[in-house]
């Protein structure tokens, strides 16, 4: 069995948007299972299933995509190597999210670009690759399968994931795939877009801020990722 990491943004320990998520996903970062609000008119069995691809990696937005271990490196390195970058990486404030469809589910997005958002995703792709194993493969062509720009591949090619640097766009992902939801019932999607909204609206979604970083482990492939360790900014 391999464990992988991720590095994640997520929310403060305690906070609004932590807690609401939790119960929206139906468990907490460290796995503990939470009730479902009903939402939308949908059952309890469709909030689970629209909701069970997040639930499976916990409430985030990625910065660096999940990887195992590259060979010479080690747990205590990584959480070395993320300590330094953090050391000298000032607090930033995000821009404010809203609840917007993107591709084929809904996520909270920011409302509009942010340089140091873009700039400290980058480093932490770039700055903790020698820890990325390389992918597969197989496990590359399973992320063509799904269709790449050119710069996309490229990206899959050389930092292991499609949506890095200037193709990357944050956002904390709220459901899994809407086609249950879409077939001649868009009303039940605006419905869910309106309801979430709601649900999320006392979270401060224009004040937050990246103050840390959380790692997330994966025991392996089979298993959810759940929250390891924080890392606050020092610059």
């Amino acid at each position: 069995m391999t464990a992988r990491y991720a590095i994640y943004y997520a929310p403060p320990a305690g906070s609004a948007l932590e807690q609401t998520a939790a119960r929206w996903l139906g468990r907490a970062v460290d796995g503990t299972p939470q009730d479902q609000p009903e939402l939308a008119g949908l059952t309890t069995d469709e909030t689970r299933a629209l909701t069970e691809a997040p639930r499976f990696y916990g409430f985030h937005a990625t910065l660096k995509a999940p990887f195992a271990l590259a060979d010479g490196t080690d747990e205590d390195g990584l959480l070395k190597a993320v300590a330094v970058l953090m050391a000298d990486q000032p607090a930033f404030a995000l821009p404010p999210l809203a609840v917007t469809r993107l591709g084929g589910f809904l996520a909270l997005i920011p409302v509009q670009p942010s340089a140091p958002l873009q700039a400290f995703a980058g480093r932490c792709v770039t700055e903790l690759d020698p820890f990325r194993c390389p992918e597969t493969p197989e496990q590359q062509a399973k992320r063509r399968a799904k269709g790449l720009t050119p710069a996309e591949d490229a990206h899959l090619s050389r930092w292991g994931y499609p949506y890095v640097l200037e193709t990357f766009r944050f956002h904390m992902t709220l459901t899994g795939p809407l086609a249950a939801l879409a077939n001649g019932q868009g009303d039940r999607i605006a419905a869910l877009t309106q309801d979430l909204t709601a649900l999320f609206a006392p979270c401060g979604l224009d004040a937050l801020r990246l103050t840390e970083v959380a790692l997330y482990r994966q025991p392996d492939r089979s298993q959810p990722f759940t929250l390891w360790r924080r890392m606050p900014a020092g610059g």
